[in-house]
């Protein structure tokens, strides 16, 4: 059976004068335990909105989520709550660091709504990343790479089964991208996780055996 599973899935916004624009029109889009998809898509394609349904966030005008045999377009916002924050997790593109809090209260932090703060955990995704020696400095502390690695320990820290990637590297350089794309790859394939990646970065997108242009599921995107 697959992990996840898109059907019929509508979204639309009122703009500011009242008309409505569909954003997102998914007829059907599945994927499978484990494994790794990219998705290509430009800026105004709908990209982050299907994401957002998918992780719960939004909740779609009509059709289905299916995630690990639920679907949560049936579930009420605390009942896609908890599914985000034991199923999920999320690599956005600015890192969404609270600035206020260390790198190991960050992922502690996430931790927290999900099956509850690990510090031994913590530690260790921390130190597999290569932050074993910053564990207790701020983001402002950080380069935008490390950044970007404590987003990776803190999707990852509640052991998901889907982890959904906006952008993730395209804030950084050439070379932090493709490091960043490794290591988010190496991390989800030694956590079992699967992994939605979107990004418009060719180079990016030549690294995943399937990508789909989101043009051809989302076909609002035309």
């Amino acid at each position: 059976m697959a992990l996840l599973q898109l059907r019929k899935l509508v979204k639309s916004y009122v703009d500011p004068e009242g008309q409505r624009s569909v954003v997102v029109d998914v007829a059907g889009f599945e994927m499978n335990a484990g494994e790794h998809v990219a998705l290509s898509g430009e800026s105004g394609t709908g990209k982050t909105t299907l994401l957002h349904m998918i992780a719960g966030i939004v909740r779609p005008d009509s059709g289905s989520v299916e995630f690990d045999g639920q679907d949560l377009s049936q579930l009420g916002e605390s009942g896609r709550d908890r599914v985000r924050a034991t199923g999920m997790g999320t690599i956005f593109q600015t890192f969404n660091l609270l600035q206020g809090f260390t790198c190991l209260e960050n992922v502690l932090l996430g931790m927290h709504f999900g099956h509850g703060a690990n510090r031994d955990r913590a530690r260790t995704l921390l130190s597999r990343v290569g932050l074993e020696s910053r564990l207790h400095h701020y983001p402002r502390q950080l380069s935008t790479g490390q950044q970007q690695r404590v987003a990776v320990a803190r999707a990852l820290a509640g052991k998901p089964k889907l982890v959904l990637a906006d952008e993730p590297t395209g804030n950084l350089d050439h070379a932090n991208s493709l490091e960043a794309l490794r290591l988010i790859r190496e991390v989800c394939g030694e956590n079992n996780a699967s992994l939605l990646l979107v990004s418009h970065d060719r180079e990016v997108l030549s690294r995943f055996d399937r990508v789909q242009q989101l043009g051809e599921i989302n076909r609002a995107a035309h």
